[in-house]
């Protein structure tokens, strides 16, 4: 496909927490012509909101657009989604897969997709609702580099920055390392604050020495003051993260090895998840911790 990046028309599939705001960023600089999602009026109302398409089926997608982003919960959805592009995609075509599956499967999908001519980019993001919603994600890119930098204008829309990490699959694999980080981060900051109330320190003075410290981070800086208030209505839901983390201990059975930390977390949000909680943001993993306090008193 030889046309420029200010010709190139957007669809955007999954238009949830993170998939909505992305789709009206690529609206706001006229790059979006159709969306679809599961909930059909939720696209509609997009739809109302960007000026463009609402399509009935994720296939129409393939018949008015040239670059398909993907935001979807997991692998499976991934997959149902391009098999029903499949019949419609054209040499030429760019699939780009924002969620987090794992790197077999964006392995998988960009084959399936080069059987069609079209190309395909596993591009998983991070950063947090806020970050869809400020236009601020960090995206790991797995692909071809000359696609990525045409592609570049249209993911400057919702990004901060864009790195290009090698290979198909390779932007999943990043993801997964992002991962580890964000299940272990989750793990201190939510017992740390267990403990500061447990000590009945005085929070807003608690919250503001830490994040001035070594324990300064996104996750204390942004779900600090809010899982305190128990408050978990607003983020990345557990049940998400949950998900996550299985990929990664399916990753590490594959290499015969063990991410302890992440079997921890699995087995703390599984507890959560039975409670009826995986809607929740990963911060609501603090109520878990000060039970764990109150049984030691």
């Amino acid at each position: 496909m030889s046309a420029s990046s200010t010709q190139l028309r957007a669809g955007f599939i999954g238009l949830g927490a993170m998939g909505m705001p992305m789709a009206e960023h690529l609206a706001r600089h006229g790059y979006l012509q159709a969306v679809w999602n599961r909930t059909f009026s939720t696209a509609e109302a997009v739809a109302g909101r960007c000026s463009c398409r609402a399509a009935s089926e994720p296939s129409v997608l393939a018949q008015d657009c040239d670059v398909i982003f993907l935001c979807v919960s997991a692998d499976a959805d991934v997959e149902h989604v391009v098999q029903q592009l499949l019949p419609n995609l054209r040499a030429g075509h760019i699939v780009v897969d924002h969620s987090t599956v794992a790197p077999a499967t964006a392995h998988k999908m960009a084959a399936l997709t080069a059987d069609r001519g079209a190309h395909f980019l596993d591009a998983p993001i991070s950063g947090g609702v806020e970050g869809a919603r400020n236009g601020k994600l960090s995206v790991m890119v797995g692909g071809d580099g000359e696609l990525l930098q045409r592609l570049r204008p249209l993911l400057d829309c919702y990004s901060a920055r864009i790195m290009h990490m090698g290979a198909v699959g390779n932007g999943q694999a990043t993801k997964a390392v992002n991962q580890v980080l964000v299940g272990g981060i989750a793990q201190a900051v939510c017992e740390g604050l267990a403990l500061g109330d447990r000590l009945q320190l005085p929070r807003e003075e608690l919250l503001q020495v830490l994040q001035a410290g070594a324990a300064g981070c996104w996750f204390l800086e942004k779900r600090g003051e809010t899982m305190l208030k128990d408050d978990f209505v607003q983020g990345f839901k557990l049940s998400l993260l949950l998900k996550d983390l299985k990929i990664l201990e399916q990753m590490a059975d594959a290499m015969n090895g063990r991410l302890p930390l992440v079997e921890a977390s699995i087995n703390d949000y599984t507890q959560l998840v039975e409670r009826g909680d995986g809607d929740n943001d990963i911060s609501g993993l603090i109520r878990l911790k000060k039970e764990h306090l109150a049984k030691t008193s």
